[in-house]
């Protein structure tokens, strides 16, 4: 089992925390309003789920999800996420985010620029390209014939390992992408976003594999 830590608890989050929860693991939630406001949530959740501050989500969890948006990212925790494996769910939106040049001029990737304020933690992105209904209903279990592929980026190969292996437990199948410079090939509006998996309109999604997965990482352009 292992104890997930979560710095935000949105759509995603949320959906990552219950198919964690259902394979075993324990999980840890946070938001920037305050554990208060996470308890009806962690109830519904169950037992193996609790709620915190992200500073006590961060040192809670043997793997972080971060899953807020970009321009938080001066807020997450750095210290308790020293040497620890982290999950990078955000997508840069600029109406959201406000205009951020690095981002804007494609010098940088939103994880890269996630690791300046977390430069101690190993990152890996993953789970920004499907639809939090997609990411829900189309898990499946070890070896079934329509079990789905994520694509995950990171420089640290034991942090990969650790985020693959933990995609696999809650029920899908991964496709390595790269390292960290090469994530924006899964960013918003490229050819794996979204897309493979079926219009946001059909919430039960469709089930991708490996090579459809690979193929849309393939034609990404930037």
């Amino acid at each position: 089992m292992t104890t997930v830590g979560f710095i935000g608890s949105g759509y995603i989050g949320s959906t990552i925390a219950r198919l964690a929860i259902e394979a075993g693991h324990q999980v840890v939630l946070s938001n920037s309003r305050g554990p208060e406001t996470l308890a009806d949530t962690a109830a519904e959740l169950g037992p193996r789920a609790s709620a915190a501050t992200s500073g006590e989500a961060a040192a809670a969890g043997d793997i972080v999800v971060v899953t807020v948006p970009v321009k938080a990212f001066p807020n997450v925790p750095a210290a308790p996420l020293a040497g620890k494996t982290v999950i990078d769910t955000c997508n840069y939106g600029p109406e959201r985010d406000g205009h951020i040049p690095g981002l804007d001029n494609k010098s940088l990737t939103s994880s890269e620029l996630l690791l300046r304020y977390i430069p101690d933690a190993m990152l890996v992105k993953a789970f920004n390209n499907i639809f939090f209904k997609h990411l829900l209903s189309l898990a499946r279990p070890a070896g079934a014939a329509d079990r789905s592929y994520l694509p995950i980026a990171g420089d640290s190969a034991p942090a990969k390992a650790a985020v693959t292996e933990f995609i696999e437990s809650i029920g899908y199948s991964v496709v390595d992408a790269g390292p960290l410079a090469d994530s924006w090939r899964q960013a918003t509006d490229t050819p794996v976003w979204g897309t493979p998996y079926g219009p946001s309109t059909n919430e039960k999604g469709q089930s991708v594999d490996e090579d459809a997965i690979r193929a849309a990482l393939a034609t990404a352009t930037r």
